[in-house]
């Protein structure tokens, strides 16, 4: 599982280093591909697999908002390795995407997956100033902490 948050850069050829603390997780090969609310999502190649096998099942003739989220995730992927110095490439498409234009980004662990954020983003969005909606929201999942 996927947890922290780690502030970094990103270069001008559009490299990340992943932290250690995911590395071992992320194994030799991973996904990139766009997250949710503009951000990116790198998913390890297991979760990749099963995350592929379910929207293999979704009804793409008859369900237009299958076909988006198909189209959202899958063109949106590129398969991923680690270099030497433990970056990874994210392609022009994903960083205009995500707003990825500063050199600040975030990269945050989310359970099985890890979020990519440009930082000025994930400061504008990620405030949790109201803890009483997030408890709710919990409170609504089922969730009682």
């Amino acid at each position: 599982m996927f947890k922290g948050e780690y502030n970094h850069t990103i270069d001008s050829k559009g490299r990340v280093i992943i932290p250690s603390k995911f590395r071992d997780e992320l194994g030799e090969k991973f996904v990139l591909t766009r997250g949710m609310d503009r951000c990116l999502a790198i998913y390890p190649q297991s979760a990749w697999d099963v995350l592929e096998q379910k929207l293999a099942t979704l009804p793409l003739t008859s369900n237009a908002a299958s076909r988006n989220i198909v189209r959202f995730l899958i063109n949106g992927a590129t398969d991923c390795e680690l270099d030497k110095q433990g970056r990874i490439l994210v392609p022009s498409t994903l960083r205009e995407y995500a707003g990825l234009t500063d050199k600040e980004v975030v990269l945050a662990g989310t359970l099985s997956y890890i979020e990519v954020w440009s930082k000025k983003r994930w400061e504008m969005t990620h405030g949790f100033d109201d803890m009483d909606a997030i408890t709710q929201s919990l409170l609504d999942s089922g969730i009682n902490i």
